[in-house]
């Protein structure tokens, strides 16, 4: 009942409110975003999975420049950082425009972190039960380590949270 009802109805109303009261450093991101690289958009959209292994787009801050080349040599993930993309990525305010994907409903605050879509054929048949539930900004993996984790430690984190979810569980994480 929780995690069908009033997870959905909880995380819809915390979005809509945090979208209020975050709108004007989402404002102040997009214009900075603007203004130290006009060519691209504000927004960075990446097909993730979703629940029931569903895809979806996600949206964050761009924080990287859109050239990925300079006189016929690619540039390398630090060479394309904007300025403040590297302060958005270290306050996590790159993240602020998933609170739409949570709008939209096809995310949660907290749940498996959403991974690309190139990852599905690797899933083995019991992590991909990862994707039985809607995915989150946040989670259980993430409050354990985030990175520093190997990938089995983080799926086995991901599906200890998908077999166990409860409103306590989703207060802890937070």
């Amino acid at each position: 009942m929780y995690e069908r009802y009033v997870k959905k109805i909880l995380d819809f109303i915390l979005a809509i409110i945090l979208l209020i009261v975050l709108s004007p450093i989402m404002l102040a991101a997009s214009i900075a975003i603007k203004i130290e690289d006009p060519k691209g958009p504000v927004l960075f959209k990446q097909e993730r999975i979703g629940k029931e292994n569903k895809v979806f787009k996600v949206f964050k801050f761009r924080s990287m420049i859109v050239e990925r080349e300079r006189n016929d040599i690619k540039l390398n993930d630090a060479e394309r950082m904007l300025k403040v993309g590297s302060f958005l990525r270290r306050t996590s305010i790159d993240e602020l425009p998933q609170l739409f994907n949570i709008i939209r409903g096809e995310m949660s605050f907290i749940g498996p972190r959403p991974l690309p879509v190139i990852y599905l054929p690797y899933y083995t048949e019991e992590e991909i039960h990862r994707h039985d539930i809607t995915p989150g900004i946040s989670g259980w993996a993430q409050v354990n380590g985030r990175n520093y984790l190997s990938w089995e430690e983080r799926f086995r984190y991901d599906l200890e949270y998908v077999n166990n979810i409860k409103f306590w569980f989703d207060v802890k994480i937070l």
